[in-house]
């Protein structure tokens, strides 16, 4: 089986295998879900350490060929986990969350970290995530606020789990090698870390700061709050913030303070 170019399919080598799976630390009693699982590179070690592996594979072709090399009490799901029914992932509620494991592609890492996100959220199905991204994209996770990766995506994530750092991978760990430095990062669900009333509005608030994350925050938050006819200036302001201030040295209990204000209308 031939990576696809169109899947962003970069195959974990035989040596990296065990470092990877003693990183993740699945054992006996996990429940795992398997995202991308490739030509079972780890599928088939999960299989023998967990209690319940199901894997969801969006090319058809290798999840047949998954299919006749895996036990048969490993659940394979064709389809694409964006779009997948929790009760088609999780099966039926019940007994201990699910953990999940994958190595994403490049180009969807971001979408499926937000679905992770929204199942943990919606569906108490979810324990945590252990995933392989691109290292600028788990740098980006990770940073505090103030830090010069610290942008939308470190807090969207961070509003809901906290983000581990465990193992970093050259190219040279796949195949075809990518052309970045890959990291295996753990994302741990939890309940918010601060109120936010209205989701939506708060990652569309997010993401128009960050649009300008060099401006002071008077300027960065000026075309948000203007579409709601508001003065970025003073609502700053009225939010204990101060205007000169810039979006990411703001962290999310300031965000949170400042949504309460902005998304009122």
């Amino acid at each position: 089986m031939k990576p696809r170019r169109r899947f962003g399919q970069h195959f974990l080598q035989p040596p990296w295998i065990a470092r990877v799976l003693a990183a993740a630390a699945f054992g006996p009693g996990d429940r795992v879900l398997e995202i991308g699982p490739g030509r079972g590179a780890l599928t088939g070690p999960l299989s023998e350490r967990v209690s319940e592996l199901a894997a969801v594979e969006i090319d058809r072709d290798l999840a047949a060929f998954l299919r006749g090399r895996l036990p048969a009490r490993v659940r394979i799901i064709e389809g694409d986990v964006l779009e997948a029914d929790p009760a088609a992932l999780f099966g039926p509620p019940g007994g201990p969350p699910w953990r999940v494991a994958g190595n994403l592609p490049y180009c969807a890492s971001s979408p499926i970290v937000f679905r992770l996100l929204e199942l943990a959220r919606t569906t108490a199905c979810v324990r945590d995530a252990t995933l392989m991204l691109q290292r600028e994209v788990a740098d980006r996770m990770a940073s505090p606020p103030g830090s010069r990766h610290y942008g939308a995506l470190s807090i969207l994530v961070q509003l809901d789990a906290d983000v581990e750092r465990l193992l970093t991978l050259p190219p040279q760990a796949f195949k075809p090698p990518p052309e970045v430095w890959s990291a295996l990062v753990r994302l741990h669900f939890r309940p918010p870390a601060v109120a936010v009333r209205d989701r939506r509005q708060f990652e569309a608030m997010v993401r128009s700061l960050f649009s300008g994350r060099r401006k002071m925050l008077s300027n960065a938050v000026k075309p948000f709050a203007s579409a709601r006819g508001l003065d970025g200036a003073a609502v700053a302001r009225d939010a204990g913030l101060d205007p000169t201030r810039r979006p990411e040295t703001l962290d999310l209990r300031d965000l949170s303070r400042l949504a309460d204000l902005l998304c009122r209308t």
